[in-house]
């Protein structure tokens, strides 16, 4: 007997490294010291400091881009949902791997998803140092696969101000729905007999399924550049929790933000999939990012010039909020 009888190919499984390779190459840092193909990439570093980590993966975003055939992007969500957080943090994202997990290799469609890890790292300006393509076919179903990323950075930034009373929550722009939420887009989109292939009124441009793949906006460079032109007090990734659950958690104990909920334009999109869910404005605000997928905490007078350099990087933001001081748990107040 062979592999291939198990239903693993190890020629295809070569095939794809073969062609991922260049992809890895194009997001080389100069820290690199080891190539794709290894038993471990290697990335050379002598500096003090502190290093940042994260894993994390783009949920049941893959699915859509599963039965549309469109794998082209999902690589990009899977490098933002990683770079964002360790940007929260204060990082610059050094390198990156990837895990995909599938029934079958599939040349063409690994070569498409490294592509798009490749395009996202390159955004994100950190290496594609390695990672791993696993032939499950008695975990995964026919067609079916996964992702998985993992992201190292270093912390190059840290707050010298801290958060007062009276600072201003700026709101970055997101890009659509980023990767958090789609199990309920899903249903919502079932329940309504949504056809991915199909344009509606309501869809600013494209089918669809091809608004639901919207890659995750990558905040790294517009952020960097704003460090170094006002005080960042303190920022948040806005994903799974929404705005509700994730700007708690960049303020100091005995501060809160009170949001505006009519402060920022959504689009006429989310807008229409939240009135076909018929989803609450609680349920929809910890669940999706409502239209802002990065915030800072800045002072007022910081305000000008920090969307001046948002500006430049082409992200529109908004003063969605201020913080004030509490004696409550209560880390968010919606007016």
């Amino acid at each position: 007997m062979q592999y291939k009888d198990a239903g693993v190919d190890i020629d295809q499984g070569n095939e794809a490294v073969r062609r991922i390779r260049p992809w890895a190459f194009k997001t080389y840092r100069p820290e690199v010291v080891d190539g794709v193909g290894g038993f471990a990439g290697a990335f050379a570093w002598q500096e003090p400091g502190v290093l940042l980590a994260g894993a994390d993966g783009v949920g049941s975003k893959l699915l859509v881009a599963q039965e549309m055939g469109r794998l082209d992007s999902i690589g990009i969500d899977l490098v933002a949902m990683n770079v964002n957080d360790i940007l929260a943090q204060g990082g610059e994202p050094l390198f990156f791997l990837d895990y995909i997990a599938t029934h079958k290799i599939m040349p063409d469609e690994i070569e498409q998803l490294v592509q798009g890890i490749a395009k996202g790292c390159l955004q994100a300006k950190c290496t594609l140092l390695g990672g791993e393509t696993a032939e499950l076919p008695e975990i995964y179903e026919s067609a079916h696969f996964d992702l998985a990323g993992f992201g190292v950075g270093r912390q190059v930034y840290t707050p010298e101000e801290a958060v007062k009373d009276g600072d201003l929550l700026l709101g970055l722009a997101s890009s659509g729905f980023h990767s958090n939420g789609y199990a309920l887009l899903r249903k919502i989109a079932r329940d309504n007999h949504l056809d991915w292939d199909r344009t509606y009124p309501e869809i600013e441009s494209g089918t669809l399924g091809e608004r639901f793949l919207t890659p995750t906006q990558i905040y790294v460079q517009a952020v960097h550049k704003l460090w170094s032109r006002v005080s960042v007090k303190a920022m948040a990734h806005i994903t799974g929790g929404g705005l509700t659950e994730n700007v708690p958690r960049t303020l100091p104990k005995g501060f809160a933000a009170v949001i505006d909920s009519h402060s920022w334009p959504r689009s006429e999109f989310m807008q229409w999939i939240k009135q076909l869910g018929a989803v609450d404005d609680d349920e929809w605000r910890r669940t999706f990012n409502d239209g802002v997928g990065f915030t800072v905490v800045i002072a007022p007078q910081d305000l000008t010039p920090a969307q001046a350099v948002l500006t430049e990087h082409k992200i529109d933001s908004y003063v969605i909020g201020r913080v004030v001081p509490t004696d409550s748990a209560q880390g968010v107040i919606w007016s």
